[in-house]
């Protein structure tokens, strides 16, 4: 079988490792790259042996099959459509979109092309993450913690686009049911959107979600927490661990305190890159034509709770 022919359009910080990991990929040839900064787009180009192409038209006329989106976030919108247009299945950096309206004309662009539209919410093949969808069944309560010292990228938009929409993403698959209401909070400190931002999500199932996402942080944290009716599982995304804590059967007695009743067991973890495995799935999913694990529909819901957040936070006191 032929590799999937692909293209990286945005070689900058991550572009430049989403280029990587396609000429790693067996299933794969990288056909070439765009940027707009020559000097970026050279080095990439020179070190993985592929052209320096001027333009989205010149990276299809090459004849790829797919491209992975890596342009800042007000400009998926533009370059995806013109790739799908093209024929070309894409993969689009997370948020999938700057507004929900454009997310929803990518979404059904690719649905009318019969193109895969896969989202870059690159948590989901961390091998902490995998572990945690196979053993939670009922969450109650989720707490997530992301938090960053400020970046050199991503200040474009919201802090609850640029971070919290992974764990949004993740905390909608695992609740899997409607939202009912959003309380938030956001402050911006060094650029004109939110920097620090609180969320309170209440759904249908009764599950709580409260998530707290900053960029103006001095360390580095990237947490969830699950309760459920019998267990409480701990993950850390980039230690890649996972802990479950359970309460023994049996009943307390006068001689133990309650701590002695609750079990502590680490989850099996798989560990590997997360982009370089979901890379190699977005492949698959052009190669056989199947639904990828976060697809637009699944990064349109997240993107759609994540303006319901960024708009409970800018009401009026």
């Amino acid at each position: 079988m032929s590799p999937v022919r692909v293209g990286v359009i945005g070689v900058g910080h991550l572009g430049y490792h989403h280029a990587r990991n396609y000429a790693a990929i067996d299933d794969a040839e990288l056909v070439g790259v765009v940027d707009t900064d020559p000097e970026r787009g050279r080095k990439a180009a020179e070190d993985f042996g592929v052209p320096l192409l001027p333009s989205v038209c010149a990276l299809v006329e090459e004849g790829i099959d797919a491209a992975s989106v890596v342009v800042p976030t007000s400009a998926h919108c533009a370059v995806g459509l013109e790739l799908i247009e093209a024929g070309i299945d894409v993969l689009i950096e997370k948020p999938l979109a700057g507004s929900v309206e454009e997310a929803r004309q990518l979404v059904s662009a690719a649905a009318d092309a019969h193109r895969v539209l896969q989202v870059g919410h690159i948590e989901r093949f961390n091998g902490a993450v995998v572990a945690l969808f196979d053993v939670v069944k009922q969450p109650r309560f989720i707490e997530c913690h992301r938090l960053s010292p400020y970046p050199n990228r991503g200040q474009d938009v919201s802090v609850v686009l640029d971070l919290m929409i992974h764990d949004l993403e993740i905390v909608l698959a695992l609740v899997a049911s409607p939202v009912a209401t959003v309380d938030a909070v956001g402050v911006p400190v060094f650029s004109e959107s939110e920097d620090i931002a609180n969320a309170r999500v209440r759904f249908d199932s009764g599950c709580v979600a409260n998530l707290t996402a900053s960029r103006i942080s001095v360390d580095r944290m990237r947490k969830i927490r699950i309760f459920e009716q019998d267990a409480y599982l701990s993950t850390d995304y980039s230690a890649q661990k996972v802990l479950v804590y359970r309460k023994k059967p049996g009943p307390l007695t006068e001689e133990m305190t309650p701590m002695d009743l609750i079990a502590v067991e680490p989850l099996a973890v798989h560990r590997d890159e997360p982009l370089k495995l979901e890379l190699a799935s977005f492949v698959e999913c052009v190669r056989d034509r199947a639904r990828p694990l976060v697809s637009g529909e699944d990064a349109l819901a997240a993107l759609r709770l994540a303006q319901q957040i960024i708009d409970a936070a800018r009401e009026p006191v």
